[in-house]
């Protein structure tokens, strides 16, 4: 009985790990990810959640830190990092060619030059306002005469772009600057993602969220459309990330709360 139940769990372990190890990538799947023979990742530090820089030592740490070393390390090449502020100047490096893959949250907007994978991580977006606000709820925000603050070019500004009808928008340069931006301004409502918000709440006092989310935001990584091979070895690194623990223990170890590990795709 102990054989046959120790070869079960044998079969088991082998079953668990095919389902969650990456196919080995092509060569075709390398030169696309890694035209130069290294793996070209921008990193944007303007979303606290995904990417931060150490304290210590000033160099990039995160969960999209994490996910570019170990991509390149799967790829057999070493890890470049293009470290950068804004979502904006993210797309653009990719756009302009800098670099080979980056760390976007998922919009239309840019799924015309942007090949995405399924998202890794979910985060919500949120509205802050002062309490003496007379907004109580996300559907009472896109009303004549309010003020919105965004990060400019960030999900967020994106979504907001399309959804707000009477709401006015105001871009703040970047997303931590967002709140700021926003009291300086003398703004109606900070839109942003909920954890920076909260954190923004508790250390300057007058300021509170509004219940829920407006947004969920899904974070992927992606590369420059058209590389087919390239693209779909991304898409399975992503799906094992997931299956296999590596994002959730990520999130862990960076202390990351309120940010959930996106489902599993969706079969093609």
């Amino acid at each position: 009985m102990r054989t046959a139940s120790n070869a079960w769990l044998l079969l088991m372990l082998v079953f668990l790990t095919a389902c969650t190890t990456m196919p080995t990538p092509s060569a075709e799947a390398i030169a696309d990810l890694a035209p130069t023979g290294r793996l070209r990742a921008v990193i944007n530090l303007g979303n606290p959640i995904l990417a931060n820089s150490d304290a210590a030592t000033a160099e990039p740490v995160g969960v999209s830190v994490d996910l570019a070393r170990e991509l390149a390390r799967e790829l057999g090449v070493q890890a470049d990092l293009l470290v950068v502020k804004t979502a904006g100047e993210a797309v653009d490096a990719l756009a302009t060619g800098r670099v080979d893959v980056g760390f976007f949250a998922i919009d239309p907007a840019r799924a015309a030059t942007t090949a995405y994978s399924a998202a890794y991580v979910q985060i919500e977006g949120a509205y802050l306002v002062r309490n003496e606000s007379p907004l109580q709820s996300n559907d009472e925000v896109d009303r004549a005469g309010t003020r919105v603050a965004v990060g400019a070019r960030s999900a967020y500004d994106l979504y907001l772009s399309r959804e707000l009808k009477a709401a006015t928008i105001e871009r703040a340069p970047t997303s931590p600057e967002v709140v700021s931006y926003f009291l300086a301004r003398q703004l109606d409502v900070a839109a942003g993602v909920k954890q920076q918000l909260e954190a923004d709440a508790r250390s300057k006092p007058g300021l509170r969220l509004l219940p829920g989310r407006f947004m969920v935001i899904n974070q992927a990584m992606g590369m420059a459309k058209g590389k087919v091979a390239g693209a779909q070895a991304l898409a399975d690194f992503v799906e094992q990330a997931k299956a296999s623990g590596f994002v959730a223990r990520a999130l862990e170890r960076h202390g990351i709360a309120g940010a959930a590990v996106a489902p599993p795709a969706a079969p093609r």
